[in-house]
């Protein structure tokens, strides 16, 4: 019997993987791979004889990753904006989506010297993490409700300060207890939020509905409960002309926006689409009102 290579688990995890793309299912096969035999993806060698343990260890995490099973909670870590972030069961596995989300917060600084922001619903920091990577001179908090999301959110912030990023400030509570938490009332450049935003009735694919943390996908009946506190918490942190971008994905389109122009915290409101022009994030400027 021919010895089992890494090329011929790759070319059967490829298979295997059939809910992406061929690229998307090689390149997850590839990490798994890493995972399993302590190499980097960019130096596995497709001919390497695997032994019995490393083809269970690897067939394994092919046949979790094909039921819904995060990436990142079988790999333990994740990209996100050019930083590798730890992450694991109990966290929300952050999105490329949530990038665009980041590149508004961005743009609506770029002007701001040492701007001072707040990322609401943290889960594993990514997004404060990488506006404080991008922009050195920020002071970037982070709020987060669940306490192992939390954790995961400070294991970053460590690891991030140690490579030399600007530190952020992780605050454990809700985002309705934002501004008490942080001090920042009426002080805030940006707040950036990436909340639960899909009806608790809805029916999501098994990474979302089985496998993510359930409080970091759902939202309450209409989907919009922590929504409606992250409005009144950003209103209640930024100092007029500072703005909000909140996630709400192709749900919301025009209810998040409709809820940002009635509240009258907020003008220029506008809502913008993810890679595929489904409706991603909202953002509005706060007024003086």
């Amino acid at each position: 019997m021919r010895p089992t290579t890494l090329g011929d688990l790759l070319d059967e995890a490829a298979l295997t993987l059939r809910g992406t793309t061929p690229a998307e299912a090689r390149q997850e096969a590839e990490e798994l791979a890493a995972r399993v035999l302590g190499d980097g993806p960019a130096g596995l060698d497709r001919e390497r004889v695997l032994d019995g343990r490393a083809v269970r260890r690897l067939r394994d995490l092919v046949g979790r990753r094909a039921e819904g099973v995060p990436l990142g909670h079988l790999t333990g870590q994740a990209a996100f904006a050019g930083l590798e972030l730890v992450v694991g069961p109990g966290v929300f596995v952050p999105r490329v989506h949530s990038e665009l989300v980041l590149a508004a917060g961005r743009e609506s600084v770029d002007g701001v010297a040492g701007p001072t922001v707040v990322d609401l619903c943290a889960g594993s920091g990514a997004i404060g993490l990488a506006l404080a990577h991008h922009r050195p001179d920020a002071r970037v908090h982070a709020v987060e409700f669940d306490p192992v999301a939390a954790d995961f959110a400070r294991r970053n912030a460590a690891r991030r300060a140690a490579l030399g990023d600007t530190a952020i400030t992780v605050h454990e509570g809700g985002a309705d207890r934002a501004g008490a938490l942080t001090g920042l009332a009426g002080a805030a450049d940006l707040v950036l939020a990436n909340p639960p935003f899909m009806p608790d009735t809805a029916e999501v694919p098994d990474e979302f509905g089985r496998y993510q943390p359930r409080q970091a996908v759902f939202g309450g009946a209409d989907g919009l409960r922590v929504v409606r506190q992250v409005v009144e918490a950003a209103a209640g942190l930024l100092r007029p002309g500072g703005v909000l971008v909140v996630e709400h994905g192709h749900l919301h389109g025009a209810t998040v926006p409709a809820l940002l122009r009635e509240s009258g915290w907020f003008a220029e409101v506008s809502c913008r689409p993810d890679h595929e022009g489904w409706p991603l994030y909202s953002s509005g400027v706060r007024t003086t009102s």
